[in-house]
């Protein structure tokens, strides 16, 4: 008999080994339970009446024999659910060329593995190199080297998720969900991922695991080639895709491509609106990385218990609004026992974001604090689809040349940046930045309305955790690459653009999605759409 218990919940301080556990709340002697697996496990550090923080659980549990459970949360299942995608090799029209995959990050690789799967061979162009020599120019960016605008934290294979905190949470409730993630760990992923609440790999595991994958969609059928940017698209008579050129000289013929570019092809966007690919601007945010130690942030959490090893490292996530300019406030990309990275993907500019391992032990917590912007905020850089773009542009240059001109990133303490001015070495951490930092007034590199709200949004923020805003936390700027300023219009039911067939936009690259789990999933829709035609 096999049933499922919901809502297990088991007291931080609970030394029982998890059978008795079960057996307890199944009230069966032990040596009846065959099997047990944990389907979720999530933490309620929540202190209601002066509640112990505990650990909640889904278990699937195999007994010897049938029983009668009268709770609610227990319930008999008949199997194990299948969550593999089971893709059929579809008959491929006659002499038709292979579809082609622009850009090799979690949309890309999940449309050219279901491609593949279905007997397709696609074609697949990165701009950047391959994760080895991708990791190498990173490196040596870091490091003091010279910056390379095709092979960096935003291009290269895997995507600009590929430097991140690697978390797989998404907002999407969608079946597809456990798929990606037993693909992930089918492609050497740790298989906890399939069950913790916030399920994460870490830069340095995702590489491998982004490795693996490319290899599955090789052995298939699909064909990658690095270091090979798409820098035209020809169309027949009627406005369908009939060709891409790539490195500005070689044609390959196709009749379709998926578009996963990633959010930050700003020389992509602007070819498609040159060739008059339907956009449109889409809101996103900037802001500024604010650091704290760990520690810091796990008391927060936990309280007395915040050096239980029995605990993840804590994270955050913060909201605000600002009603009277009509803005919102929010902590993004929050990386517990991470660093603060240098993310350009243009030369004379200086971009924020932030990343972890895999075991999060850089003993400090880094997060995004952002304000939205949207067409207001533009109108100064143009009133076409490429306004955000510019706009951009404009507060990643000032930062570069508030940090030095060479890469070194503005840095300001929380006092200084509230009281707008720029004169304390008092820093509660030292800044993560791999290239170098300089102190500067941070409210130069912001638009003075987000300024405003940011710093009302650390004054509310303070309250709810206290010192949170303390005048020697470190801040860091600019982060700008929060999600596409472009949006490239397609069908909601089929996936195709709607001004030019045969062009599927996927990922956060065309607007419709954000993070790893949600653009693997648009991927996967966006070619099993393609195979239904």
């Amino acid at each position: 008999m096999k049933i499922r218990i919901t809502n297990l919940s088991v007291e931080l301080d609970d030394e029982r080994n998890f059978e008795e556990i079960i057996s307890s709340r199944l009230k069966i002697s032990q040596k009846k339970i065959i099997s047990t697996k944990i389907i979720r496990k999530a933490v309620d550090a929540r202190r209601y009446k002066n509640s112990k923080i505990k650990f909640v659980f889904i278990v699937d549990v195999e007994v010897d024999g049938n029983f009668i459970f009268r709770d609610k949360n227990i319930k008999k299942i008949s199997s194990e659910q299948n969550f593999s995608l089971k893709i059929p090799r579809l008959p491929k029209i006659l002499n038709s060329p292979s579809p082609v995959v622009v850009g090799f990050g979690p949309a890309g690789m999940f449309s050219a593995l279901i491609l593949a799967k279905a007997g397709y061979n696609p074609i697949i162009f990165e701009r950047g190199g391959d994760i080895d020599s991708r990791t190498e120019s990173v490196e040596k960016f870091f490091r003091g080297g010279n910056f390379d605008e095709n092979s960096n934290i935003q291009f290269g294979e895997g995507g600009a998720g590929t430097f991140s905190d690697g978390k797989l949470t998404t907002r999407l409730n969608d079946d597809l969900i456990f798929s990606v993630l037993k693909i992930f760990v089918d492609c050497g992923a740790p298989e906890e991922i399939l069950f913790l609440q916030k399920p994460h790999i870490g830069t340095d595991k995702l590489r491998e695991v982004v490795k693996n994958l490319r290899k599955k969609i090789i052995k298939l059928g699909g064909k990658i080639f690095f270091n090979a940017k798409v820098t035209d698209f020809e169309f027949d008579s009627d406005k369908k895709i009939s060709a891409v050129i790539v490195n500005g000289e070689e044609k390959f013929l196709t009749d379709a491509i998926f578009l996963a570019i990633g959010h930050s092809a700003r020389d992509t966007y602007e070819m498609l609106h040159e060739k008059n690919i339907a956009m449109e601007k889409k809101n996103f945010a900037i802001g500024l990385r604010i650091e704290h130690p760990q520690e810091f942030i796990n008391f927060s959490q936990y309280g007395e218990d915040f050096q239980n090893k029995k605990l993840p490292v804590a994270d955050y996530f913060l909201t605000y609004k600002d009603l009277k300019n009509n803005r919102g406030a929010y902590s993004f990309c929050m990386c517990p026992g991470g660093q603060v990275v240098a993310a350009t993907s243009e030369n004379f500019q200086v971009v924020t974001n932030g990343m972890s391992n895999f075991k999060r032990n850089s003993g400090i917590a880094n997060s995004a604090i952002l304000v939205t912007v949207g067409e207001k905020d533009f109108k100064n850089f143009g009133e076409d689809v490429l306004s955000g773009v510019r706009f951009q542009r404009n507060f990643e240059k000032i930062a570069f040349e508030l940090g030095g001109k060479n890469f070194s990133a503005p840095v300001q303490t929380v006092g200084d940046f509230l009281k707008n001015r720029a004169e304390s070495k008092n820093f509660l951490t030292t800044p993560t930045y791999p290239i170098g930092w300089k102190i500067s007034n941070l409210n130069e590199c912001l638009p003075a309305e987000v300024s405003a709200t940011l710093k009302d949004a650390l004054i509310f923020w303070n309250e709810k955790i206290k010192n949170f805003a303390a005048d020697d936390v470190i801040l860091t700027g600019v982060e700008t690459r929060t999600s596409s300023p472009c949006r490239i219009i397609r069908d909601k039911e089929n996936f195709e653009s709607i001004s030019h067939a045969g062009i599927f936009p996927i990922g956060e690259g065309a607007g419709y999605s954000g993070g790893i789990m949600s653009s693997a999933i648009d991927g996967i829709k966006a070619a099993k759409n393609f195979l239904m035609r």
